[in-house]
C-alpha cells in the first residue's frame, strides 16, 4: 500500500500562527494560479521557518525546494515574492513530474501576532 507523503492533519495557517506566536520568524507560500497539470490547487499552502522547517505543500519535489529557499529570502527581507514554475511536457518526466504545467506560488512574511 502507498502512503501520501503529504500531511493532510496540519493546517498550515494554523501552524504559521502558532510558530510565529512561539517567537519563530515564518513565511507562508500560498499556490495562486495554476494552468496544465499541477500536483497542489490553488489555495495550497506551505508554512516555512527561518531554519528551513515546513509543513504542507504547493507542489512537491523540486518545486517545494526552490520555494522553501526562496522562503529564506523572504524572511531575511520581509519582502514578499511571486514565483512562476513551468515544465514542458517533454521534460517533465527528468524534473519528477508526470507531465508538464505551470504554477504560481506567492511567498510572504509572516507578522507576529501581537
Amino acid at each position: 500500500m502507498q502512503q501520501d507523503a503529504i500531511r493532510t492533519d496540519i493546517d498550515p495557517l494554523v501552524l504559521a500562527e502558532s510558530w510565529s506566536r512561539d517567537g519563530r520568524r515564518v513565511a507562508l507560500a500560498t499556490v495562486v494560479e495554476t494552468w496544465g497539470s499541477a500536483p497542489r490547487p490553488v489555495g495550497a499552502h506551505l508554512v516555512i521557518d527561518a531554519d528551513g522547517n515546513f509543513e504542507g505543500s504547493v507542489s512537491g519535489g523540486c518545486v517545494e525546494g526552490a520555494v522553501v529557499a526562496e522562503a529564506a529570502e523572504v524572511i531575511e527581507t520581509g519582502k514578499p515574492a511571486m514565483l512562476e514554475f513551468g515544465v514542458a511536457d517533454e521534460t517533465a518526466w527528468r524534473v519528477g513530474l508526470s507531465c508538464g504545467g505551470r504554477i504560481r506560488v506567492y511567498v510572504e512574511p509572516v507578522a507576529r501576532p501581537s
